[in-house]
C-alpha cells in the first residue's frame, strides 16, 4: 500500500462537477493499493496517517499529528501510484490491485482512520469516489508531501 501524503491548508474532489468530499486544513492522501494488502496493512496506514507528525508546533517545528491540530483527512483512491515505467514510456499497473480487492481495503482504511479519529474535535474523514474519475482540488501547505509505503 502507498500513501502520497500532502500536508493541506483545504482540498476538496468533484465528480461530474459536484464536490463529493472536502477538508480545511489537514491531508490529503492519495492511495494506491496492491494485491498483497491486508486488513494489518490498513491498520499500519492508518496509524501513521493519524500519529504522523508534520503540523508545526508553537515554536514552528513539525512536531504535531492531524489529530493535535484539530485537521481532518481526505482519501482518494490513486491506482497509478502503482504505475510501473522499468521499460518505455507508457505505465504498466500490473502491480496494483484489482478493483475488487482495492476497494474493499480503501474503504476499510477509511473505516479505521474514522475509528481512530473519533472523538478529537474538528477531526473528519472525507473521501473521493472509488473507481471514479475525479478533479482533485489542493492548497499544499508548505509544500509538505511523504509517502507512506508498506509491503
Amino acid at each position: 500500500m502507498i500513501a502520497l501524503v500532502q500536508r493541506v491548508k483545504q482540498a476538496y474532489v468533484d465528480v461530474e462537477g459536484t464536490t463529493i468530499g472536502s477538508i480545511d486544513k489537514g491531508l490529503l492522501v492519495l492511495l494506491g493499493v496492491t494485491h498483497t494488502d491486508t486488513s494489518a496493512t490498513c491498520e499500519w496506514i492508518a496509524q501513521k496517517l493519524v500519529t504522523l507528525r508534520i503540523f508545526p508546533d508553537d515554536e514552528g517545528k513539525m512536531n504535531r499529528s492531524v489529530l493535535d491540530v484539530g485537521g481532518s483527512i481526505l482519501v482518494v483512491s490513486q491506482f497509478t501510484l502503482y504505475g510501473e515505467l522499468a521499460k518505455g514510456t507508457r505505465p504498466s499497473f500490473i502491480k496494483a490491485a484489482r478493483p475488487e480487492h482495492a476497494e474493499s481495503l480503501y474503504n476499510e482504511l477509511i473505516t479505521k482512520l474514522r475509528e481512530l479519529s473519533a472523538g478529537h474535535a474538528n477531526t473528519h474523514i472525507a473521501t473521493g469516489s472509488f473507481g471514479a474519475m475525479m478533479d482533485v482540488h489542493l492548497v499544499n501547505d508548505g509544500p509538505v508531501t511523504l509517502i507512506i509505503e508498506r509491503e
